[in-house]
């Protein structure tokens, strides 16, 4: 659709060039008969009597700018020039250098002297100079409207398919879930050891952690004021006693709480979604950092890595649905943090600062609460 827009435009465009140079060429054919009209008015004398045609001629031009001048630019006439420019010789000079610009002058040959007509370009051709910036600015505004309009359309299909996809994990989760629920009371009662009891009753918790962070992003989640420094560290910490003792864990935070209007357990999933994404970047083995810093009116929250790090031109692409550089991932990861954070959270996340083979540091900012 937008090709063929495009091709009628250049056809348009080319068309009116065309039209454009025929009028030009048109006009000043019309100025050297006009020329020729003046050299016979001035040649004739008294006892001429047929003299209507060239008389018509020179009336009839009343929209084209003519100065006649001498061979060495002495002005001799003015036609359909502002009597506010006619009237101040500053004016007129630059009047005349402004024609000369726009068309090569006509030579007249008075006797043994030669003269010069300057002219300009008339109205019409004047907004038909103009006409093909007008058009190519529509079609400009035009082409941004549809792009706007199909990105739109895009974002909105993509958000429904998020919160069905969403509601439809909660519930598929939520189903076997409860049964399990019942299962540890029954193994409870039937006395089975408590430490077994007690494993799969984190795990069974988990699952409910799970379930119930799917069923947020189904919907608009409820936000509160939360300090996100204490929430951050029990992520950073649940996961650094459950990760290779080859990767070494540093949060830094203020001592002081720093509150944000947050969903706990969506910004949970943040954190571990940046969190996991880092370990498998550096395949077990490495540095993973955690700073938060306290701003005047926002928190900054830095995730880094000494992982194998990101090519800059794929920055953007990382978090869209889908894209993935592991053999089995499904590419939700990041593009999940992203709609957590910009939103349902009102911040903005990216990837601040990646160097090849050295390692990745991811941004997010919040305002404060």
């Amino acid at each position: 659709m937008i090709t063929a827009a495009f091709i009628t435009l250049l056809l348009i465009l080319w068309n009116t060039y065309s039209f454009f140079q025929n009028y030009k060429d048109e006009e000043r054919i019309k100025m050297k008969i006009w020329a020729e009209a003046s050299n016979t008015l001035n040649d004739a004398t008294l006892m001429d009597t047929n003299l209507e045609l060239p008389l018509l001629i020179l009336t009839n031009n009343t929209t084209i700018p003519i100065i006649q001048t001498t061979d060495n630019d002495s002005i001799l006439s003015m036609v359909n020039i502002d009597e506010k420019i006619v009237n101040d010789p500053k004016k007129i000079n630059l009047f005349l250098k402004k024609l000369k610009s726009q068309n090569n002058p006509i030579e007249v040959s008075v006797g043994k002297h030669k003269q010069y007509l300057y002219y300009g370009n008339s109205s019409l051709l004047v907004k038909l100079k103009y006409y093909p910036i007008a058009l190519i600015v529509i079609f400009l505004f035009f082409t941004i409207l549809i792009f706007n309009f199909y990105r739109s359309n895009k974002m909105a299909t993509q958000n429904r398919l998020w919160t069905g996809m969403a509601k439809e994990t909660a519930h598929q989760i939520g189903t076997p879930l409860s049964s399990l629920l019942g299962w540890i009371e029954i193994m409870k009662l039937e006395n089975v050891s408590p430490a077994i009891t007690e494993e799969i009753e984190k795990d069974v918790n988990r699952l409910e952690v799970i379930a119930n962070r799917f069923s947020k992003i189904g919907s608009k989640p409820q936000l509160s004021p939360t300090d996100i420094i204490a929430e951050t560290q029990k992520v950073f910490e649940y996961l650094q006693y459950r990760t290779s003792k080859q990767i070494s864990f540093q949060f830094k935070a203020p001592e002081h709480p720093i509150l944000v209007m947050l969903n706990d357990e969506l910004h949970s999933w943040t954190i571990e979604n940046l969190i996991k994404n880092a370990i498998d970047a550096m395949k077990g083995k490495g540095n993973i950092d955690i700073l938060i810093q306290d701003g005047d009116k926002h928190v900054h929250l830095y995730v880094s890595d000494t992982g194998g790090g990101i090519p800059r031109n794929m920055f953007t692409k990382i978090f869209e649905p889908g894209y993935t550089t592991k053999k089995r991932g499904w590419g939700l990861g990041l593009s999940l943090t992203k709609r957590i954070v910009e939103d349902f959270q009102n911040g903005k996340v990216k990837v601040l600062h990646s160097e090849m083979g050295k390692g990745t540091t991811f941004y997010i900012i919040y305002k404060k609460a």
